[in-house]
C-alpha cells in the first residue's frame, strides 16, 4: 500500500489540528514547568510545547497507522509473490537466480534456499541449453519482454515444457522472469500430432482399400472379359474352320475333280481333233487357275505373305484394292515409308487390327467412304481407321455377349500384346474412328 506523499499545506493543517485538540483538553493537563521570564512569554511557551507536543503525537499515530498498512501491503504482496499460478524469478545477466518465489521453486523441485545463486540454464534440459542462452542475450540486449518455451530437466523430477517469458529491468543488469508450465498442453498437441497422424494414416489406408477393390473388381471384370474373349475366339475359329471346310469341299475340291475328269478326257482318241484337245486343255488351265486363285485368297485371308516380303504399306494397299472391289467403298491410304522398317510383330498387329476394322465397315457401318492413316507421334505409331457410316453405342457392343463384340475384344487384346492402347470412337453424323498405338522404343524411333 503506497502512503500519501506530504503537500505543503499539511504543516499548518497538523498546527491547527494540534491547537483544536488542545483547547480541548482539561487546564490542569496544560500546565507545564518551563519557567517563563514574563507573564506573556510563558503563556505562548506553554501554548508553543503543548501544540508541539500533540503534533508529536498525531505524527505518531500516523507513522503507526503508516507501518500496520505497510505490514499488511507486505504480507498481501508476499502472499501473492510466493503463492502465485507461474513461478517468479529474478536473474542476473549472467544467468544467476537472484530471487524465486514458492511456486517456482516447486515448479523445479528445489528449495528456494538452495535455489539462490544457481544458474537457471543448468535447469534446462541439455537440448535447449543453447536456445535459452540465446533468448537470455535477447532479453538483455533491449527492453522488450521476450518468450518462449523450453524443457526444464531437474534431478529428481520428470521431464517439464515451460513456457518463459523475461523481461530486463531498468538498471539493466537484471531481468523479472515468469516460468509457467505448459506440460499438459504439449502433451495435449503431442496427442493431437499423434491423432492426426494416425487419422490420415487410416485414410491412406482406407483409400488403398478403395484402390485395391477397384483393380480387384477390375481383375474380375477383366478376368470375366478374357474368359468370354477366349470363348469366343473358339467359337470364331471353330466357324471359321468350318467355313474354310465348306469352301474347300464345295469349291476347290469339286474345282480339283473337275480338272481329274478333264486330264482323264485329255487321254488320245482316235476321234478327237487337234482343236477340241486345245479347248479341253484351255478349260483345264482355266480351272487350275481358278483353283489357284482360291487357294491364293485363303493363303491371304490366313496371312498375306506380302506383308512378310514387302512390308505394311504393300499389304494394306492390297487389303483396301480387295476392301473396295468387294464393298464398293471408297477407300484411302495415308501413310509414311518408313512405317514399313517397324518390326515385323508390330506390322502384323497394326495390319490386323486395321483388317478387323475394314470387316467391320463392310458389315456394319454403311459407310460411303473410309479412311486409313499411320502417322508417327513422339514415342507412338498411330494408325487411325475413319469411315462416314451409321455410329454405334461403344459401350453397349462392349458389354453385349456374343460374336458382336469379338472384333473391338480381339483389337485390344493384339495391342495390350505389345504394349499399345485402343479406342473407338462413334458419334451420329460423324461416322466411327477406330484407333490404335503402338509404342516404338529409342532404336527403332531413331530408324523411323
Amino acid at each position: 500500500m503506497k502512503l500519501k506523499p506530504p503537500t505543503a499545506d499539511q504543516p499548518a493543517q497538523l498546527r491547527r489540528r494540534a491547537e483544536d485538540r488542545l483547547r480541548e483538553r482539561p487546564r490542569h493537563q496544560r500546565s507545564t514547568a518551563v519557567v517563563p521570564t514574563s507573564d506573556a512569554d510563558a503563556k505562548r511557551l506553554l501554548h508553543e510545547l503543548q501544540v508541539h507536543q500533540i503534533e508529536l503525537e498525531m505524527q505518531n499515530a500516523e507513522l503507526r497507522q503508516a507501518r500496520d498498512e505497510l505490514e499488511v501491503a507486505l504480507d498481501n504482496y508476499t502472499d501473492l509473490y510466493d503463492f502465485a499460478p507461474s513461478g517468479y524469478f529474478t536473474l542476473s545477466a549472467t544467468g544467476a537466480i537472484l530471487q524465486a518465489n514458492l511456486t517456482g521453486a516447486t515448479l523445479v523441485g528445489i528449495e528456494r534456499s538452495r535455489l539462490v545463486g544457481q544458474s537457471f540454464g543448468r535447469l534446462i534440459s541439455a537440448k535447449f541449453r543453447p536456445a535459452f542462452s540465446a533468448f537470455l542475450e535477447h532479453v538483455f540486449a533491449g527492453q522488450n519482454k521476450q518468450a518462449g518455451d523450453f524443457e526444464l530437466a531437474c534431478q529428481g523430477q520428470p521431464l517439464r515444457f515451460v513456457n518463459i517469458e523475461a523481461q530486463c529491468l531498468l538498471n539493466g543488469q537484471e531481468c523479472r522472469v515468469a516460468v509457467m508450465d505448459i506440460t499438459a498442453r504439449k502433451v495435449a498437441e503431442a496427442a493431437r500430432s499423434r491423432l492426426e497422424a494416425v487419422t490420415a494414416s487410416n485414410r491412406k489406408l482406407e483409400q488403398e482399400i478403395i484402390r485395391r477393390k477397384k483393380l480387384e473388381q477390375a481383375l474380375k471384370t477383366s478376368e470375366q472379359q478374357l474368359r468370354q474373349l477366349s470363348h469366343e475366339i473358339l467359337l470364331a475359329q471353330e466357324a471359321e474352320r468350318k467355313r474354310i471346310s465348306r469352301e474347300l469341299h464345295d469349291t476347290v475340291l469339286q474345282t480339283l475333280v473337275g480338272i481329274s475328269v478333264h486330264l482323264t478326257s485329255l487321254t488320245p482318241k482316235p476321234a478327237d481333233n487337234p482343236a477340241s484337245l486345245r479347248r479341253k486343255i484351255k478349260e483345264t488351265q482355266r480351272l487350275v487357275e481358278k483353283s489357284l486363285a482360291m487357294v491364293h485368297r485363303f493363303a491371304v485371308e490366313l496371312r498375306p505373305t506380302v506383308l512378310d516380303d514387302l512390308g505394311l504399306i504393300p499389304a494394306l494397299h492390297t487389303c483396301l484394292k480387295d476392301f473396295m472391289k468387294r464393298t464398293g467403298v471408297r477407300a484411302r491410304l495415308i501413310a509414311y515409308a518408313a512405317v514399313n522398317q517397324l518390326p515385323i510383330g508390330q506390322s502384323a498387329v497394326l495390319y490386323r487390327v486395321a483388317l478387323e476394322a475394314l470387316n467391320n465397315v463392310a458389315i456394319h457401318a454403311q459407310a460411303s467412304a473410309v479412311a486409313v492413316e499411320i502417322k508417327k507421334l513422339p514415342g507412338w505409331i498411330c494408325l487411325t481407321i475413319t469411315d462416314d457410316g451409321k455410329s454405334f453405342d461403344v459401350k453397349r457392343v462392349l458389354r453385349t455377349k456374343g460374336n458382336g463384340r469379338l472384333g473391338l475384344l480381339g483389337m485390344r487384346e493384339r495391342l495390350q500384346m505389345v504394349g499399345g492402347k485402343f479406342s473407338v470412337k462413334s458419334t451420329p453424323g460423324h461416322g466411327t474412328t477406330v484407333t490404335a498405338r503402338i509404342p516404338v522404343s529409342t532404336g527403332s524411333t531413331e530408324k523411323l
